[in-house]
């Protein structure tokens, strides 16, 4: 089996991607969070990069690829497009001592995570481990480098628990490529599979 991020060759993921009024929306809530995160260490997630993961796949030897977009036109293969909520803010595993600064999945939660299953099914055959935690619909909006307790930040959070961000319809998944730099990630989408609309 392939663990994910244990292989070498191209690194991807499959994600969904966010409507720019939404990415917009996320980064004047991020930028917002920034200015109560103190002295935190912290790495901010560009807001061109917000995106829901909906499975890691790690290092892939450029050749297999194909097979994996394969995979994922099977797994959307008769889904209809659906709409989703982005809303709340929120940590993993605590606002009061965050490692992952996120906006949550609202509306829209259970068509995401049944078409993340799907997904994993799929992948399944080619070696990709099945995820051993429950799927968490999210878009990582910072990652801490080193847990401490922040009560600004933690007290942003729970004043933003059901702020809205934007609707929008998931129609399609993208096969992304991950290069990391100095300057952080940038994504490359190798394919998107579109869903029925």
């Amino acid at each position: 089996m392939i663990r994910a991020g244990r292989r070498g060759g191209v690194r991807t993921f499959v994600a969904v991607h966010l409507d720019p009024s939404t990415r917009a929306a996320l980064a004047t809530a991020s930028a917002e969070l920034r200015a109560h995160a103190g002295e935190l260490p912290i790495a901010w997630v560009a807001p061109e990069n917000f995106h829901v993961t909906v499975k890691f796949l790690g290092g892939i030897d450029e050749g297999r690829v194909p097979a994996v977009i394969d995979a994922l036109r099977a797994a959307a293969a008769g889904r209809r497009a659906f709409d989703v909520e982005i809303r709340a803010l929120g940590a993993f595993p605590s606002p009061t001592r965050p490692r992952v600064l996120w906006a949550g999945v609202a509306e829209g939660g259970d068509s995401l995570s049944a078409l993340a299953a799907a997904v994993g099914d799929a992948l399944t055959p080619l070696g990709f481990e099945r995820e051993a935690r429950a799927f968490a619909a999210h878009v990582t909006l910072a990652r801490v480098r080193e847990a401490r307790r922040a009560p600004a930040l933690a007290a942003a959070l729970g004043a933003a628990a059901s702020r809205r961000f934007g609707r929008m319809t998931i129609d399609h998944l993208a096969l992304m490529r991950s290069d990391l730099s100095p300057r952080g990630a940038r994504y490359t989408p190798l394919s998107t599979v579109p869903l029925l609309r």
